[in-house]
């Protein structure tokens, strides 16, 4: 009986230490489940959809343009800049944004399209 105690006692220590590692590693590295965040923005009827998307630090935003036009992606100011080729029917371009911050951006063929992605 005192054998198994010990071997009890030796796994539920050896869990406990490999739970606090874990623990702490996701605490002190948030940014590893943020990096796999998606987040996506649709090009329709000549409009950017949702007009504003707030994300968080790390995500990437994909847009993908189910018009009959062609658009872009072109960031309108900011720290951030991106730009898209033309985008055809079906055609997709995205975006990782690492900094807090609010990016504008146009479609640079129509430039009355706009959009905005708040990154907390």
């Amino acid at each position: 009986m005192t054998v198994y105690r010990k071997h009890l006692a030796t796994t539920l220590l050896f869990a406990t230490i490999l739970a606090a590692l874990l623990c702490g590693v996701l605490y002190l590295r948030p940014g590893l489940a943020a990096s796999d965040a998606k987040a996506a923005v649709t090009i329709d009827n000549y409009a950017f959809g949702p007009g504003t998307l707030t994300v968080k630090r790390g995500t990437t935003v994909t847009w993908t343009n189910k018009d009959d036009d062609v658009h872009t992606v072109k960031s309108d100011g900011g720290s951030q800049t991106f730009k898209s080729s033309a985008l055809d029917t079906g055609d997709s371009f995205s975006v990782t944004f690492d900094k807090a911050g609010t990016y504008q951006y146009i479609c640079s063929i129509h430039p009355h399209m706009q959009g905005k992605i708040v990154v907390q």
